[in-house]
């Protein structure tokens, strides 16, 4: 148990807590959320007796074995696994001592440390080593190379793996994810969900905090409350005592009006039923949870693009990467209103892709068209070291205004009213960049991207050094864009909720993956055998009686499966028809005068087609909640 009495403790002039006096019981895995600056890192510090405590203190059990993941990483020529194992002193004192006593030819020194070795299983420290490196995306070369020859976000991980193989009553991880691909993630959530001590942890992904915690600390008003649950039961509770008061209950019902109209507005212009139905279930849980976020400092929206031209770029067999190819033979066709989810590990060429799209670099190969009328906003990770230090908020934003529009730019208390939705308020939008914190740097390099106005956004992991907060306000954002994106994440919830088709890169081949995000979670844990079996444990009775009632399910599901398949058949049938259409389209030569009545009669077909497809659509939506209810 971790006892708070009285704690007082500030970062300079802030205050982060004021007379906090609180418990963390043992064996407890806790979400620590807060908005940036708010003090969660301090927090880990002050527990680690590493910063200074204004009054009060922090009591816990003397024998307490606590674990803190590093955020530097020196560049070294220790090896990547020497790295790792390092972290576990205890064996790497018993190893010098197993060869002290070997050297010295001590037989009674050297029983007694294989008899200790044995004692903390020391012969298992290498195997979990590697395993904790295997599953983090690095690969069995990967193992010798010198820590100094990885790049800043892989050394992160190293120190993830490094505080994860350390042996620790008291787990305290700090934004694990944010340098990791989804894979790596699921595999680091199976990895905490077998952890047996306390786990404090820090992270802006809802979805990976909903499948660990069982109890969430916020940071409020300089207090530290605890709330029994995951991250959604979290928000839940803050939504109702929230509530309780009067203007923040009115907010909430603007704030819930909006996404219902959203919600109503997607249903009706939904293109792929799978996953639009599968979206449909995210926004609707959205309804129910956005109230909790009403007091947030974040509130923005992109601006409607000026032009949408209904082709934006297309793909024709192509290649891309570096001396050899990541991925060849791609073909993709981005529309005014495609949403596109990039998949696939890293270094599987996602940010490569990303990179060739926006003009960064070019394709080894192949065809890439845009329309003239194109726009980009690119936000890449490397976005925030990409910002002019010396310059601020309003500096940032006039330039970027200046340059993109043709018209009169925008007033500076337009700017400042602007950059106050990205909580950059008063004299904070006067100062400079360098003085931020590495969230508020990639508010910056997001508000930028913004308020350039694009008609396709390009996002390379848009959440990273994000607060949940902020990540609520751009997942509400990018579902009100009228424009199209492509988007890789880490973040589970924002891709749920924000796209509606996945691309794959896998092992050098580019595929549409036909399911939602939680499919190919699902595919995830299957390939890399993490699923419980469940079955193992029902008895031969318990079995037969499930067999039965799964029949009289199948029974009564059988005439509405047809009915749905028939309905499948018809949307892929007007869904291939519309796909023939939109490639007639992409040809600017339609567009030509000689070619009027054409374009007339292509542009009535696929209206009616579109119109037909709502209808079909929202047959399958009916029944399908039929078959869900089951």
């Amino acid at each position: 148990m971790i006892s708070f009495n009285h704690v007082c403790l500030s970062r300079g002039s802030k205050k982060l807590l004021d007379d906090v006096s609180f418990l963390i019981p043992k064996g407890n895995r806790v979400g620590v959320v807060g908005r940036n600056g708010s003090g969660k890192t301090s927090l880990f510090r002050a527990i680690l007796d590493e910063i200074h405590l204004e009054s009060g203190n922090i009591d816990k059990p003397s024998d307490l074995r606590l674990s803190l993941m590093e955020q530097e990483t020196p560049g070294i020529d220790r090896s990547a696994i020497d790295f790792v194992i390092d972290a576990h002193i205890e064996y790497r004192f018993l190893e010098k001592q197993l060869l002290t006593a070997e050297e010295l030819d001590d037989n009674e020194a050297l029983t007694d440390v294989l008899y200790r070795l044995d004692a903390i299983e020391g012969y298992k420290v290498k195997n979990t080593a590697q395993q904790i490196l295997t599953g983090l995306g690095f690969s069995s070369k990967d193992y010798k190379n010198p820590v100094k020859s990885f790049s800043g976000g892989w050394r992160v991980r190293l120190n993830l793996a490094a505080s994860l193989l350390c042996p620790s009553d008291l787990l305290m991880l700090d934004e694990p994810t944010n340098h990791l691909d989804l894979e790596a993630t699921i595999w680091l959530e199976q990895w905490l969900l077998r952890y047996k001590g306390t786990l404090l942890l820090v992270s802006h992904d809802r979805t990976f905090l909903d499948r660990i915690i069982d109890h969430v600390i916020s940071f409020e008003y300089c207090q530290l409350k605890m709330y029994v649950g995951n991250y959604s039961a979290f928000e839940r509770q803050r939504a109702e005592r929230l509530a309780l008061e009067d203007s923040l209950y009115k907010k909430q019902q603007v704030r819930k009006k909006r996404i219902e109209e959203f919600v109503r507005r997607f249903r009706v212009k939904a293109s792929k039923a799978k996953q639009a139905q599968s979206r449909l279930r995210e926004l609707n849980r959205m309804q129910d949870i956005s109230p909790a976020h009403v007091d947030s400092p974040f509130q923005f929206r992109f601006p409607k693009p000026r032009s949408k031209p209904n082709f934006l770029m297309h793909l024709n067999k192509l290649s891309f990467g570096f001396d050899a190819p990541l991925a060849s033979q791609v073909n993709l066709s981005v529309l005014c209103e495609s949403r596109i989810g990039l998949l696939g590990f890293n270094g599987s060429g996602k940010s490569t892709l990303i990179k060739v799209l926006a003009g960064q670099l070019d394709p080894l190969s192949g065809e890439l068209r845009k329309s003239k009328n194109i726009k980009l906003g690119y936000y890449a990770q490397h976005q925030v070291d990409a910002l002019d230090l010396e310059k601020t908020p309003v500096q940032l934003i006039t330039e970027v205004q200046t340059r993109v529009r043709t018209s009169a730019a925008k007033k500076e208390q337009e700017i400042r009213d602007f950059l106050g939705g990205f909580d950059f308020r008063g004299s904070r939008a006067d100062e400079a960049i360098k003085n931020f914190s590495g969230g508020e740097k990639a508010r910056m390099a997001l508000a930028i991207v913004v308020s350039s106005e694009p008609n396709l956004l390009l996002l390379d992991e848009p959440t990273n050094h994000l607060d949940l907060e902020m990540c609520h306000a751009l997942e509400l954002a990018l579902q009100e864009y009228e424009g199209a994106m492509i988007v890789i994440s880490h973040d589970r919830h924002l891709l749920a909720n924000t796209v509606d088709e996945f691309y794959a890169i896998n092992n050098s081949n580019f595929s549409e993956f036909s399911g939602s995000i939680h499919d190919y979670e699902a595919r995830l844990r299957e390939s890399e055998s993490l699923l419980y079996d469940s079955d193992s444990k029902i008895s031969r009775t318990d079995r037969k009686e499930a067999r039965k009632k799964a029949a009289e399910e199948r029974e009564r599901m059988t005439p509405l499966k047809k009915q749905l398949k028939l309905l499948e058949t018809e949307i892929e049938k007007i869904s291939s028809e519309l796909k023939l259409i939109e490639k007639e389209l992409l040809d600017e030569s339609i567009y030509g005068l000689t070619h009027k009545n054409q374009l007339k009669l292509t542009l009535e077909k696929q209206g009616r087609l579109k119109s037909l497809l709502v209808k079909k659509e929202e047959g399958w939506y009916e029944i399908q909640k039929k078959l869900d209810f089951y």
